[in-house]
């Protein structure tokens, strides 16, 4: 597979084990471990992709996004600047007051369909869906399902629309 990095003489530039497409896009000061990118598909700078993401083909990550483990991301999806995932429903320390460990929690899978858009500062819980080409404004938390072709705003996000507008 070949693939593009940007800059790629940076040493601040962190790829482990992750599987690249063909034609990827990725710009220095990402940190993606144990993941798999898509076929055309651009990172921004300052972000994070965690082991076992997902990302489709074609698809668009904006700077300062966090993507985590449990998420996946179909193709020709757009993710706006600082959107955040969250895998963990309940995070906290141990009883004890001691960092978790893997066996002390559990990560809940997050989907984002195809053609959706993700518009910055978005924030996504986990165990969510976010339908085809549906559309997630600016800064909303989304808590719960996104229908397909919806358009969904605020905290916590609600349907504004439940046809997202063609741009064809």
């Amino acid at each position: 597979m070949s693939f593009t990095v940007l800059n790629e003489d940076s040493p601040r530039r962190s790829l482990v084990h992750v599987r690249v497409g063909e034609g990827v896009k990725i710009f220095n000061f990402v940190n993606a471990y144990g993941c798999e990118i898509g076929d055309g598909t651009k990172v921004g700078t300052f972000v994070e992709i965690q082991k076992n993401a997902r990302i489709g083909r074609n698809c668009k990550i904006s700077s300062h996004s966090f993507v985590c483990e449990g998420v996946e991301i179909a193709d020709d999806v757009f993710i706006g600047h600082n959107v955040t995932f969250i895998n963990d429903r309940f995070p906290r320390a141990t009883a004890a007051g001691k960092l978790q460990t893997e066996a002390d929690w559990k990560c809940e899978a997050t989907k984002v369909e195809c053609g959706a858009s993700i518009g910055s500062s978005a924030t996504i819980l986990c165990g969510v869906t976010i339908g085809a080409g549906a559309i997630v404004g600016a800064g909303s938390v989304v808590t719960k399902n996104v229908p397909a072709g919806a358009v969904v705003a605020g905290n916590p996000a609600r349907v504004l629309r439940k046809k997202a507008p063609d741009l064809a």
